[in-house]
């Protein structure tokens, strides 16, 4: 299968929302809204400071995807990217999709200079996920996230 690997353009906004909400019901079971959802991907097209979307095409068609965001690191004086919005379309995963964005990623940050890591979070009972990120060389950061809502 040929991958080609470019940064998402706003013309790919209907597909990353799709894949957001199939991604929210897959690994969480939650329903996500589809106009908040549509609003927060088309956000990030709007204002680079919120991060940037990579996706895969195969045969013209997007069939995955990742997002970056941006964690400044006193301590290491550079940036952490983010890695969320993970997803691969169901009949092309196992095939190297996911790899591809990541590696895509890595050699993106490595361009910048002034990326000192990549870092994700993933569902605790998402074992599959865990085991593909330990295979490219991810490890466990020993940090618990710790949330509370305000909407």
């Amino acid at each position: 299968m040929s991958l080609n690997i470019r940064r998402a353009t706003e013309r790919d906004a209907a597909s990353i929302a799709d894949f957001n909400s199939r991604m929210a019901w897959e690994t969480e079971h939650k329903r996500l809204d589809p106009d908040v959802v549509g609003r927060g991907v088309s956000r990030v097209f709007g204002d680079s400071a919120k991060g940037f979307y990579l996706v895969a095409e195969s045969a013209g068609e997007v069939v995955g995807q990742l997002m970056i965001t941006f964690e400044w690191s006193d301590w290491r004086d550079g940036w952490f990217w983010w890695i969320q919005s993970v997803y691969v379309r169901e009949d092309q995963r196992r095939s190297g999709v996911f790899r591809s964005l990541y590696e895509a990623t890595i050699q993106l940050a490595k361009s910048e200079q002034n990326v000192v890591g990549l870092r994700l979070y993933v569902e605790r009972d998402n074992t599959r996920a865990q085991r593909t990120y330990e295979q490219l060389g991810m490890r466990n950061a020993d940090y618990l996230v710790q949330e509370i809502m305000l909407t």
